[in-house]
Formats: structure tokens, C-alpha cells, sequence
């Protein structure tokens, strides 16, 4: 298989409804160029949204606009209500009606998504939004023979793969397994499509109670990237658990996530392990297999795609089987990326307390009230996890991060403490718990503590970069063991060159060490990477005032001083103390500060 960037580039145009819309989508995936030219075979689903009206009435061109920076700032609950009202005053222009189409789908209104759809199908206006909406609309009903009846046209339609699928089950649905496993086989013969095809069948053979030919599916060539999911790797376990094939589906698990603490998989396994009477869950009707189609596409692009191309597939997948948790989640996480953190708080909140995936949904909830600065908020949601999730270390360590978020480094370090207690000597993540506590412990000025963990995450990740940074700086400033502070950030720096923060810590030792020209390279670089730190840019200044760039340090200090918001300032740089720096010189600042003067500093006034 060959992983590759993919670009695709469509072009659109049509003078009845648009005057011109051109736009482009970037997907980068571990798909072959098969499988995403056939899950993004035209960008115009988004793109042609984002060209000019034509000249329209006033009251139209401005809801017109108003819907296309709702859409564009990604408010499409507002872009809805906007394009609404344009399509209210002219009902016949089909370019408002695709915008609302797609804005309604978004938002999570798949019911009234259908009703426009439906008006652009009868318009017989090409949409892929309106075609994959009507045909969800149709499965969701249960209508497979409409489904059949349905022309597949993959120009029309979101392309081959997803009318592929959705063709499949129908056959399943209105009974006809043979034809069914027919349309399977047929989509897997195209490049790059085996997966999803195998995948799907093997699901709709499980669902018709065939988990012999499930298994022999899964067992065969072709499936090893579905196996490498959480989905596949779980509906192949449940089916081989179903055949009491025990030992077999907790090698698969074993296989697919070590030992991980997935609440859902140590669940599974718990119950293999008892031998316990196994039911297939995954998929109960076509209906759910049509879910699984759009889930498994959105799954796929989720973090590679436009996040609204993906958020689409994920609604209709919502739309179809409501109960899909992962969907849900996948939803949600797109609103948080996108910045609707307060639709993701509400996505996140409607997974119930009983199900096996709650604790996910209210961390993904922590998440997205951490990115609004609900920090009280997100505290409470957490302390409430500890009640019915303890035993889960991520609880726990999330709970130490939100606290030193809002610098309560004592209870964060209790928060890293428990986390810790919960987690493996040899865990892969052992080293970032012992990390965040010890700065919990610098914070709260206890070294020795702070020192001991941070050498502890060195211990278990020797070359870890931000550990090696945070120590050997810290060494810097109590001036000690500052040969081994340098050799510590030398090979941060050679870990994550492009680190400002990193390559600062360079320049700052060989300064604190009375290196003062070899520091000036450094802290160049630093402020290259990083031109409006105030912690960097002051820096900067103290170096060219060691080495007696006089009037170039001022500049520096002038200009830290003016990246700092004196009223929120939530970074080290001292904005009194550079103006004192600026009005008697750093060695007058130094000698006040009970320290000796730079050895070559000058004392012009500049």
C-alpha cells in the first residue's frame, strides 16, 4: 500500500445558481490514492459554498453574508438560521438551499437536513450532500428496495466506496445476503477498498448470525489495517468470543492494544477471560451497518481531512444509529478541534452514565471547558470521575494538569501522586507523570523533590527533550552542576532544534556561565523562532548588554516590554524589572539584586 499526501482539486461552475465557486481540499491519510479518491471524489461539497452570489436584493445578499461568516467562523447552528432566511425570500436558488443543506447536517438537524435535500433532488440539482442525506433518510427508514431503486451515480453521488457500501447493505437488508456479499466483493476488487469492503462484509455476515464466515473474513488477506482499529479489533474479538473461541479474541485484543486500560476492552477481556456467554453487539440491523459506513469513513479522515468534511460523515452516522457512542465521541472531538467548545461540551454530555465509554465522554467534556477557561467547571467534572472512574490513572493525571493549569501546584502534585500510584513502574507514559510533578515541586520551591522526579523521567525517556530542557535550565537558574545543566540542553536541542524555548535555555546557560559571545547565536536563534516572547526578547537584551551591544539591548527590553499584558501577565518576564533595567543598566539592576555585575558589561549610556 502506498501512504501518500493527496491533493484534489475541483473546480466548479454553474451560472443559474452560482456565479463561480473554485476551491480546493488537502487530505493527508494512511490510505492509498484509491480509497481517498473515493472518499473525497469532489471538494464542491464544501468549496462551492464559498463563492459570490450574484446580484441579489439587499435583504438577501445580507442574510446571504451573514451565512457565510456564521459558516465560516464554523457557527452552524447561525449559518442555518442565515441561509433560512435567504432561502425564505428566494426559495428557488439552489445555491442557498446547498448551503443550508450542508449547515443543517452540520449543526446536527439531520430531519430538517432531509427536507432541503429532498427540494434539491426534486430541483434534480447534483449534490452529494443532498444525495448522501436522501439515502441515509431511506435507510433509516428501513426503505432497502428504495434504496435499490435508487440510480448509483458517482458523480451525483459522495462516490464509489460510500454508494459501494450503502449498496451492499441495502441487498442485506431487503434480505438478499447473496447479492450482498456479491456488491462486497465486487467494491473490494477496486484498489485500495478492500478494507472497508471485507470489513463490512464480514459486519453483515455477523448480523445475520453467520460469525463462522465472519470469522474465516477477518482471518483473510486484506483486513490487517480494519484489525489495527479499535472497531474492527473489537468486532472481530466479540465475533471469535461468540464462536468460544476464547483465547483466540484475547490474543487479537492483545494484539491490537497490549495493555491498555480502555475501560470498553478490559471489559471485553474480563468477560473472555471468564468465558462468559458472548453476544455480537457491535452491529444489530442494516440500519447499524449503514451507520458503520459513515462512521468508518469519518474514522478515517478524522485528523487527516477538512474537519467539516469529516463532522458530515459523523452527524449522518449519529442520524442512523443513535446509540453510536464512538460516533458521538468523534462528533464531539470535531466541535472541540473547531473550536464549538460549547456544542462539544453538550456532545460529550449526552453519553450516559451506565456506558462503558462515559469516562472518555467527560474527559473529552474536561477538555473542551479547560479550552473556554471553565476551570472550576472542569474540576468538578473530574472530581466526580474519581468517584466512578478512580481506578483510571488519566483521571487522575488530567486532574493534575487542570490544577496546575490554574496554579494550584499542591493539589496538583496529590492529583500526579494518585495518577502515579495508578500506573505501571515500566508504563510507556510513566515518564510524563513524574515530569509534570516535578514541576509541581519546583513551583512550590521543593528541589530536592522536584530534582529526584525529574532525574526519575530521565531514567525511563534518557533523551526526553522537555525534560532535559526543564531540568538543565532549572540548574541554570540555582547556578549548579551548570556543566551538566549544558549537556542536558545541548541534547534537547539536538532532540527539537526548532524548540524556541529550547534553543532560549541554550543561550542562557552559556550566559549564566560568563559565555557571553557564544550565547548571542542562540539567543538570536530563539528569537527567530519565537519573535514575540517576552521571556526570549528580554533575554535576548541581557545578552547584548554582556557583551556591550548597549543601545541593541534596550531595543530588546523595550520591545519584551511591550509583548507583555501587564493586567494578565502569565509569563516570567518581569515587566518592573526591565524597566529598571532600562533606566539604570542591567549591572545597577544586579547589584540591587544582592548579586556581582556581568563581568563585560559596558557602562556606556547609550
Amino acid at each position: 500500500m502506498t501512504f501518500s499526501w493527496v491533493f484534489i482539486a475541483y473546480c466548479a461552475k454553474d451560472a443559474k445558481f452560482l456565479a463561480k465557486s473554485e476551491g480546493y481540499i488537502v487530505v493527508m491519510t494512511l490510505f492509498s490514492r484509491p480509497v481517498i479518491a473515493a472518499l473525497v471524489t469532489s471538494a464542491c461539497l464544501f468549496t462551492a459554498m464559498q463563492s459570490p452570489m450574484g446580484a441579489q436584493a439587499q435583504s438577501l445578499s445580507g442574510a446571504y453574508l451573514a451565512a457565510k461568516h456564521a459558516e465560516g467562523q464554523r457557527d452552524y447552528g447561525q449559518a442555518a438560521r442565515y441561509y433560512a432566511r435567504a432561502a425564505y425570500l428566494e426559495p428557488k436558488n439552489m445555491g442557498v438551499q446547498q448551503g443550508l443543506v450542508l449547515t443543517r447536517v452540520l449543526e446536527g438537524d439531520f430531519d430538517k437536513a432531509v427536507e432541503v435535500a429532498q427540494i434539491l433532488e426534486a430541483a434534480e440539482v447534483r449534490s452529494q450532500v443532498a444525495h448522501m442525506i436522501v439515502s441515509a433518510d431511506l435507510a433509516r427508514q428501513g426503505a432497502f428496495e428504495a434504496l435499490l431503486a435508487r440510480a448509483i451515480d458517482h458523480e451525483g453521488g459522495p462516490g464509489p466506496l460510500v454508494d459501494g457500501l450503502l449498496h451492499a447493505w441495502a441487498y442485506i437488508g431487503a434480505g438478499e445476503i447473496a447479492k450482498g456479499a456479491d456488491a462486497f466483493d465486487t467494491l473490494a476488487q477496486q484498489q485500495g477498498l478492500a478494507p472497508f469492503a471485507l470489513y463490512h462484509k464480514a459486519l453483515a455476515y455477523a448480523q445475520i448470525g453467520e460469525f463462522e464466515t465472519a470469522a474465516q473474513i477477518f482471518a483473510g488477506e486484506g483486513t490487517e489495517a480494519v484489525l489495527a482499529t479499535r472497531r474492527g479489533a473489537l468486532a472481530h474479538a466479540e465475533i471469535l468470543g461468540v464462536l468460544g473461541r476464547y483465547d483466540a479474541a484475547i490474543e487479537v485484543l492483545e494484539t491490537a492494544f497490549g495493555q491498555r486500560a480502555d475501560p470498553a476492552i478490559s471489559d471485553l477481556r474480563t468477560r473472555l477471560q471468564a468465558g462468559d456467554h458472548m453476544t455480537f453487539t457491535l452491529i444489530n440491523s442494516p440500519q447499524d451497518g449503514m451507520a458503520e459506513v459513515f462512521y468508518s469513513i469519518a474514522e478515517a479522515l478524522s485528523g487527516e481531512a477538512q474537519a467539516d468534511y469529516t463532522l458530515l460523515y459523523a452527524r449522518i452516522s449519529q442520524a442512523l444509529k443513535p446509540g453510536h457512542t464512538d460516533a458521538l465521541l468523534l462528533t464531539a472531538e470535531l466541535l472541540d478541534m473547531i473550536g464549538q467548545h460549547e456544542l462539544a461540551i453538550e456532545a460529550f454530555a449526552q453519553v450516559p452514565r451506565q456506558h462503558v465509554d462515559y469516562h472518555a465522554a467527560e474527559l473529552g467534556r474536561v477538555g473542551a471547558l479547560r479550552a473556554l477557561e471553565r476551570f472550576d467547571a472542569a474540576i468538578e467534572v473530574l472530581r466526580d470521575l474519581t468517584k466512578s472512574h478512580g481506578d483510571l490513572a488519566i483521571v487522575h493525571s488530567t486532574l493534575g494538569d487542570v490544577y496546575r493549569n490554574m496554579q494550584n501546584f499542591e493539589a496538583a502534585t496529590e492529583a500526579y501522586h494518585d495518577a502515579l500510584d495508578r500506573t505501571p513502574s515500566q508504563a510507556r507514559g510513566r515518564w510524563f507523570l513524574l515530569y509534570a510533578r516535578a514541576i509541581t515541586y519546583e513551583r512550590r520551591d521543593m528541589w530536592d523533590q522536584a530534582e529526584a522526579d525529574f532525574r526519575a523521567a530521565l531514567e525511563l525517556h534518557p533523551n526526553q527533550p522537555q525534560v532535559l530542557n526543564y531540568l538543565g535550565y532549572s540548574l541554570v537558574e540555582k547556578q549548579i552542576k551548570l556543566d551538566e545543566a549544558l549537556d542536558m540542553i545541548k541534547r534537547a536541542v539536538i532532540a527539537e532544534p526548532e524548540s524556541g524555548y529550547i534553543v532560549d535555555s541554550l543561550g542562557w546557560v552559556l550566559y549564566r556561565m560568563g559565555r557571553y559571545e557564544e550565547a548571542v547565536e542562540h539567543m538570536e536563534r530563539a528569537v527567530e523562532l519565537m519573535p514575540v516572547d517576552p521571556v526570549v526578547t528580554d533575554h535576548l537584551g541581557d545578552v547584548y548588554w554582556a557583551v556591550g551591544r548597549v543601545r541593541e539591548a534596550r531595543f530588546q527590553w523595550n520591545r519584551a516590554l511591550s509583548f507583555i499584558d501587564e493586567e494578565n501577565n502569565i509569563t516570567e518576564a518581569d515587566p518592573y524589572r526591565i524597566r529598571r533595567k532600562l533606566k539604570v543598566g542591567l549591572d545597577a539592576v544586579l547589584i540591587e539584586e544582592g548579586a556581582d555585575p556581568l563581568r563585560y558589561a559596558s557602562d556606556e549610556e547609550g
